[in-house]
């Protein structure tokens, strides 16, 4: 009998792992729909239950079935949609680019209750730090209770049954990351040069990390979101660095510097630190442990967007258009995907080999052009979502992508 009831225990326990593991796209999906919205979409999807949900600068939210593409729900609200959404249970939270945060019933988009909480975000569009400051702070639920950042500098804990701020922090700069928890403690970056240790319970500051700052960016602002393992939280500056502190102290564990721009887009897998770099357009696979490099491969373009993994593949987003499936332990390329806007636009602006063409300073004379150019390759500055055999991808040239195995 003691011998069943392991069996099950640990047979129980082998499905739950399993169950977590996502299978390779071992070729290029295939386009098995397209949903196209009326702007460009920096929001990534978030799916539950197989449905995709996720807002545009058309600001409007979208709920999609991951399968077919049709709308399950859409709601217009005010202001240019930024940030990702945030579900726990039935409801979904959404700061919206007017300051409001809205709790919605996922299945049907009925809100149960709205609270403005950034009053400086009435013109959140606009009150951008500057053109390369695309996205807004997403929110993230902890043991019931939402964490997020704001245009008006704070930070707030908020009761997720009932929005009320049980406590805020304020900061010298807008904050425009998505934080993380690790134990007792909330890690935030602001646009002020300092990343941010609070405690979760009161708000309390337990330690801030100054970056160095750069001829350039002389403030470092913190523009990535942080990211945590190993005793370290990681985070990158526009001073063209990429830290590593102890959680503890906010002493520094290593760091790493890049000459050419910055590298935003971290996230941890297992004992790997994916890092993706904008100017010096480098996917690299450093040791969390201990800072090691692994690999690093030249995909061609900037990287915004985090990565997205299956069992042995991480998918790397990139801003001109281009989906990269790697290698995890090489950073071999498998297979890439490519938006239409790509496909249409690409030789525009660049040559047959993903350089720029000689002439791209003519064609870019302002950072306005620069960004009239991303939005019609179809940018991928958000996560691509994976949901059994299909994977979701949204895009600057407004169009959604369904991608089947």
């Amino acid at each position: 009998m003691k011998f069943t009831l392991a069996s099950i225990f640990f047979y129980c326990l082998f499905l739950s792992a399993f169950a977590q593991v996502k299978p390779d796209f071992n070729t290029e999906p295939k386009v098995q729909w397209r949903f196209k919205t009326n702007a460009p979409i920096f929001s990534s999807p978030v799916i539950s239950d197989g449905v995709a949900y996720f807002g545009g600068l058309d600001s409007t939210i979208y709920a999609l079935d991951v399968r077919s593409g049709d709308v399950k729900w859409k709601i217009k609200t005010s202001g240019e949609l930024r940030s990702n959404v945030a579900i726990e249970g039935d409801k979904l939270y959404l700061m919206g680019g007017n300051g409001l945060l809205s709790c919605l019933d996922k299945k049907t988009g009925k809100a149960f209750w709205r609270k403005v909480y950034d009053n400086n975000a009435l013109y959140i569009g606009e009150r951008r730090y500057d053109f390369a400051d695309y996205f807004h702070s997403s929110p993230l639920i902890h043991n019931g209770v939402i964490y997020l950042g704001s245009s008006n500098n704070q930070v707030f804990a908020l009761s997720a049954d009932s929005g009320e701020t049980l406590w805020s922090f304020q900061t010298n700069d807008i904050i425009h990351n998505k934080p993380i928890v690790v134990g007792d403690k909330l890690f935030i970056g602001s646009f002020d040069g300092h990343l941010y240790a609070l405690h979760l319970k009161d708000g309390r500051l337990l330690w801030k990390f100054k970056s160095v700052g750069q001829q350039y960016f002389p403030k470092g602002e913190m523009q990535g979101s942080p990211a945590a393992g190993f005793g370290s939280v990681f985070i990158g500056s526009r001073d063209f660095n990429f830290y590593a502190l102890n959680t503890e102290t906010g002493q520094g564990n290593w760091n790493m510097k890049f000459p050419k721009g910055w590298a935003f887009a971290a996230t941890v897998k297992d004992t790997v630190l994916f890092l993706g770099t904008a100017e010096d357009r480098l996917m690299l696979a450093i040791d969390a442990r201990n800072g090691r490099e692994l690999w690093k491969v030249d995909l061609k373009f900037h990287i915004f967007g985090q990565s997205e993994f299956s069992t042995s593949l991480v998918y790397v987003p990139t801003i001109w258009g281009k989906l990269y499936a790697l290698d995890r332990k090489t950073g071999a390329t498998k297979w890439t995907f490519t938006t239409d806007g790509y496909k249409s636009n690409h030789l525009k602006y660049f040559k047959s080999d993903d350089t720029y063409r000689d002439d791209i300073y003519t064609i870019f004379k302002s950072s306005l052009d620069l960004i009239k150019a991303e939005y019609s390759m179809g940018g991928i500055f958000s996560t691509p979502a994976i949901d059994n055999d299909m994977m979701v991808i949204t895009t600057t040239e407004g169009i959604v992508y369904g991608l089947k195995r």
